[in-house]
Parts: structure tokens; C-alpha cells; sequence
């Protein structure tokens, strides 16, 4: 790449975010041009990057936080936007190359706002595929956006799945870590704190990932988020547990060929990739040395005791209003375990039950057809949850 790339990031301050910058900053002069940062509540980690980085704008979605940041950057020539509106404004502007990691369905309005300007769209919210999955496609169809997955798992698949080849692939396999509680008993599980479900084996993430990572239901979004991106049916996705996490997806091909991308669980692989694509690009990581590990194990995931993943198979089966509850109800119940309100096995359960509410409940919208009905679905969907969690805690 020669010319400057003009580069957004929509969640600079999470794990994603920063691994990002880190590769940015590490390219020579010149390449990268960063034009746009936004984050959700961290002011002073913002104030700290937009000083270093000089972007054309800065946003931040907690309008709490907006006095400190107009102080902070006064006389910068940055332009500071407030509130979650501003967020969509800055991911409006003329990037090249957006990065959107907002975590949880409040990164949809400015990963579509993103989407919108036809480039290239690195994303690792998933949440946009899992409530919006066929009306996301859709728009990118229409931009012309080049959907470039960051998750390790989905950018595996991405590097080795030849769409010329489609209708020869038998399967795809996303792999699992299978989180803290992979070897725990249910029972164990039950007593489960807080401290336990973000004490993750392998990788690095924010409280909200983790703890998805722990029920795996982090996974059961993968598998939704991979059928939309790879147009494949939920029994063509494959979950593997892996706990090295070397191998980050496998692709099944008609004539016994097995595609794999490998590498040390670094989230600047995937982010690198998707950064340089469709070239390649040096990146800090561990070299992989396969003799020093060793040994690769494998295992089937038990669905009894991570429930997160059938409940996840059986909402993109039925498709329609359930992927967007089912996201929606989990973010809540998450929210309420990590508060210490329930307990870590009634993040699953509380889950299958405002899934089978949502199906019964008239102020629910019963339709998918509009992103105006992705909102009111989780919407409707995150009242039904905390009222039941608040039953279930009085």
C-alpha cells in the first residue's frame, strides 16, 4: 500500500480497539491516517488517544463524560462530538477503512452508519449479524462493502473458504476455547462467582466477551453470525472445542480436504488481515512453533452443560425475531450476572425463557423486515428480561 488509508475506529478504548491502534502505530509513516475514534464511557483513555493520534474527530456515547473531553481538547483543532448520535456521526465520515468494535447491539446504528459509505468494514460486533443478519447483508450488498471479519474464528474461515468452490464445501468449523468452566461439573458451574467466569485460560477480552465466553454463548453467536456471512445453513457450522486455540476454523471440502488457518492466539492476527487486506502485513505477534505445543486437542462440546449454544442453533433455525431476542436477553442477563443479581447458570436459562416469551407477547413485534423492527425487538426484548430477572431476584 502506498497511498494513505484513511482509517475509523468505532470503539477505540476496548481490547479491539487497542489492538488496532497498536498495529497502526507500529506501520511506517504515512500509511495509516486515522480520521475518527469514538468509545463508550472511558473520557480519559479517548482524551489520551485523540492527543496522540490527532483524528479529525472524537466521539463519545456517555454524554456524562462530555464536559472533561471539550475541556481536555480545547484548541486541538479535534472535533468532539456527545452522545450516541455523535457516534453515528463519526462513523459517517469519509473513512477508507472502518474498524467497528462497539460490543453489543449499541454498535449496530454506527456499524450500519459505517456500512453505508461503500469501503471496507472490519467488524467484530457480531450483534450485527446475529439480530440483522439477512437485512445487514443486504445493505452491504447494496453499498458494495467489503465485510471483513476481525473475530479469530470467522477470519479463519475467511482466509481459507473459496466462494468459487461453495457448492464442494460440506461444513465449516469454528473453534472454541471452551473458556474457564470447560472441565468444570454443573454443579461446580452453579456455584460459579464472578471473579471465576472472567478468569478466561487463553484470551484477553472485555468483561462482556468473557463472560459470553464462559456460557459460550460467544460461540452460539459465532455460529449465527457465520451462516449470514458465509451463506451457509446452521447444520453446515461446526463447533470444535480447542483449548490451545491454534486452530481458529477449518473448512470441510467434498474431496476430503480439510482447509485450516492457524496462529498463536493473538487478536492482531485476524486484526492485521483485515487491516492490510487484501494485502499482508507484518505483525508483533508469537511466532507459531508447533513442536514446542506440541499437541492439539479437540473435543465435542457438551451442550448440557452450555445450554448458550443449542439455544443459539435453534434461534437462527427458526430465524425471524429469535437471533435479535435471543442477543438482546443475553446482554441483560450478562449485565445482571456480572452485578452479582443471578447466578451463572441463569444466564442460559433466563435466556430460553424470554425467547419462549417473546413469541407469546403482544407487544412484541413478531417481524423482521426492517432495521426499524431490529431495535424494537431488542427493545422489547431487553424489558421482557429484566423484568423476569427481577422476579426471579425478589
Amino acid at each position: 500500500m502506498t497511498d494513505t488509508r484513511k482509517i475509523s475506529v468505532l470503539g477505540a478504548t476496548g481490547s479491539v480497539g487497542a489492538a488496532t491502534l497498536d498495529l497502526i502505530e507500529r506501520a511506517q509513516p504515512g500509511v495509516y491516517d486515522i480520521i475518527a475514534l469514538t468509545a463508550h464511557t472511558n473520557v480519559d483513555e479517548l482524551i489520551r488517544l485523540a492527543l496522540k493520534f490527532r483524528p479529525k474527530m472524537v466521539a463519545l456515547a456517555d454524554a456524562a463524560g462530555e464536559a472533561r473531553l471539550r475541556e481536555a481538547l480545547s484548541g486541538q483543532g479535534i472535533d468532539i462530538g456527545c452522545g450516541p448520535e455523535a457516534v453515528v456521526d463519526a462513523a459517517r465520515l469519509d473513512a477508507d477503512w472502518t474498524m467497528a468494535a462497539i460490543v453489543g447491539a449499541a454498535g449496530l446504528r454506527p456499524t450500519l452508519a459505517a456500512l453505508e459509505q461503500g469501503r471496507a468494514l472490519a467488524f467484530a460486533n457480531k450483534e450485527c449479524l446475529v439480530c440483522a443478519g439477512g437485512l445487514f447483508m443486504q445493505a452491504a450488498a447494496r453499498a458494495g462493502t467489503e465485510l471483513l471479519p476481525v473475530d479469530s474464528e470467522h477470519n479463519a474461515i475467511y482466509q481459507v473458504f473459496d466462494s468459487r468452490q461453495k457448492k464442494h464445501i460440506d461444513k465449516i468449523t469454528l473453534t472454541a476455547s471452551g473458556g474457564p468452566f470447560r472441565s468444570w461439573t454443573l454443579e461446580q458451574m452453579s456455584q460459579a462467582r464472578r471473579a471465576d467466569a472472567l478468569a478466561h485460560p487463553t484470551w484477553e477480552m472485555g468483561a462482556k466477551i468473557t463472560i459470553d465466553s464462559a456460557t459460550m454463548m460467544n460461540k452460539g453467536l459465532e455460529i449465527i453470525e457465520a451462516c449470514w456471512l458465509f451463506d451457509l445453513p446452521e447444520s453446515q457450522v461446526d463447533v470444535a472445542v480447542h483449548p490451545q486455540s491454534i486452530v481458529h476454523g477449518l473448512v470441510h471440502y467434498a474431496d476430503g480436504s480439510v482447509l485450516s488457518q492457524m496462529g498463536s492466539p493473538d487478536m492482531r492476527t485476524p486484526i492485521a488481515n483485515a487491516l492490510s487486506w487484501p494485502q499482508r502485513m507484518q505483525a508483533p505477534v508469537a511466532p507459531l512453533n508447533l513442536c514446542a505445543i506440541s499437541r492439539l486437542d479437540f473435543e465435542t462440546p457438551d451442550l448440557k452443560r452450555f445450554p448458550a449454544m443449542r439455544l443459539a442453533r435453534e434461534a437462527v433455525r427458526q430465524d425471524g425475531i429469535l437471533p435479535a431476542v435471543l442477543n438482546a436477553a443475553n446482554e441483560i442477563a450478562v449485565e445482571a450476572f456480572l452485578a452479582e443479581r443471578i447466578g451463572f447458570l441463569d444466564i442460559a436459562a433466563s435466556v430460553e425463557q424470554v425467547m419462549d416469551l417473546s413469541l407469546k407477547d403482544t407487544d412484541m413485534p413478531q417481524q423482521l423486515s426492517s432495521f426499524d423492527d431490529v431495535f424494537a425487538i431488542d427493545h422489547r426484548a431487553r424489558e421482557l428480561a429484566r423484568e423476569l430477572i427481577a422476579v426471579a431476584a425478589a
